[in-house]
């Protein structure tokens, strides 16, 4: 699956503009002083129907010693190791320099998919300052224009040529199931308990794991797809960008997976990094099992496991569909119940409920609880219907399509899960006008 792209280059060149005109969002920093972007952003990307992961990395500064410039380079590097493709960026009016022959250099040495792209184009009286960077042996040029968003659409055209229109994973019916976490909560341990041996190497020094590496394991008679995500660092040399590096390969892994079982480290508190891993399932609409690891190394008493998941959920909120379990890969305690649970996961991203079940009893809570809004307009549901599975999609035909709340869409999911389960499983609700 190509999907995953790196954009890189030299400081103030417009990667962080070109990032956001990308994805259409404001999520990176952008400023003209140089190395405002230390950390890596990434975000999901779409273009006429195909998917891709995009990365904005910092200026990358060949051979400085620089602390901060050291750091940027070193994720830099992780995002080139990582990508799919690389987008180069220049500076079309600044011209060729010495360190965009030096990033070209390292490209090449990469034998990485490499678009070279030449940003501040804004206007076509500009295009002939293109050629000069021919030289740097990278292929065709594109010239782009990141501020004023001229030749986004032939840029993005080139780019997602290769990719796939249909990225679900209903070809292939088996569990996929992916192990993933913070580094160091257990991964590799969880993989090798379930299937007996030392499939991979366990050890409890971050940096271990490489990559993603599936293992084919039959469970009561089923086939599953065991992905062990690599939390850690691959190269020694990267030491202060693990967090990073885990990000990105947990990103990908969770990209090839259809369940994921979050590992949580029971004798560590919860942080905000845990929540953003298990974010990141759900938007993905994948099925996801929360597994509380390590449970037989703590002190607790009769009431720690309603302690300890009261407080997990009320973090939860939204994600509290999500099903809790505490395990321990090291005495395998509950590991093959945690199976069973991503089983029925699993089960539940095909489910596929009768157009009459829903309507029958989704407009019952609608009369009940009617939508109401602020403009003081009606808004009426006539109907529902499961349009898609794996994940489950279901489509509301109402009068007013766009005055259905954030907050009234929570109750119809409430109501969906109410009646027909779909555990661990993301919903997406999507509301049209009425049908004719």
């Amino acid at each position: 699956m190509n999907n995953l792209f790196a954009i890189v280059g030299r400081p103030n060149v417009g990667k962080s503009l070109l990032f956001n005109r990308i994805i259409g969002a404001q999520n990176a920093i952008v400023h003209d002083e140089p190395g405002v972007t230390r950390d890596r952003h990434y975000a999901e990307g779409e273009w006429t129907g195909k998917k891709f992961t995009l990365i904005d990395t910092g200026g990358y500064v060949p051979d400085s010693d620089d602390v901060f410039e050291k750091a940027i380079r070193e994720q830099s590097q992780i995002a080139i190791d990582e990508a799919d493709k690389v987008l180069f960026v220049v500076d079309g009016k600044e011209g060729l320099t010495a360190f965009d022959k030096e990033i070209a250099s390292i490209l090449r040495k990469s034998r990485k998919k490499v678009t070279l792209v030449v940003n501040k184009i804004d206007f076509a009286t500009l295009e002939s300052e293109v050629g000069q960077f021919h030289r740097l042996g990278l292929g065709e040029p594109i010239s782009v224009s990141a501020l004023a968003g001229r030749k986004i659409g032939d840029f993005l055209d080139i780019i997602t040529q290769d990719l796939p229109t249909n990225l679900d994973d209903e070809k292939d019916d088996r569990l996929h199931l992916a192990i993933i976490g913070k580094p160091n909560v257990g991964k590799s341990s969880f993989v090798n308990a379930i299937i007996g041996h030392e499939r991979t190497i366990v050890t409890p020094i971050a940096g271990t794991t490489r990559d993603p590496i599936d293992t084919l394991y039959k469970y009561m008679g089923e086939d599953l797809v065991l992905i062990d995500t690599a939390g850690l660092m691959r190269k020694s040399r990267i030491k202060h960008n693990i967090d990073f590096y885990s990000a990105i390969r947990t990103i990908k892994s969770i990209e090839r997976c259809t369940v994921a079982i979050i590992l949580f480290d029971a004798s560590l508190p919860l942080e905000k990094q845990d929540l953003r891993i298990v974010q990141t399932v759900a938007e993905k609409n994948k099925g996801v099992i929360i597994a509380i690891n390590k449970w037989d190394a703590i002190e607790k008493n009769s009431d720690s496991v309603k302690e300890y998941e009261k407080i997990l959920r009320d973090k939860l909120r939204t994600y509290d569909y999500i099903p809790v379990i505490f395990i321990s890969a090291t005495t395998k305690q509950r590991i093959y119940k945690a199976l069973d649970l991503a089983k029925e996961v699993h089960h539940n991203r095909s489910l596929r409920i009768p157009t009459s079940s829903l309507n029958e009893k989704l407009l019952h809570d609608v009369q009940r609880h009617p939508p109401s809004t602020k403009t003081g307009k009606d808004v009426k549901l006539n109907y529902v219907t499961q349009v898609k599975t794996h994940p489950p999609v279901f489509a509301f035909f109402a009068n007013q399509p766009d005055m259905v709340s954030e907050l009234y869409r929570r109750f119809l999911e409430n109501r969906i899960r109410h009646h027909f389960g779909f555990d661990g499983v993301p919903l997406t609700l999507v509301f049209k006008h009425k049908r004719k």
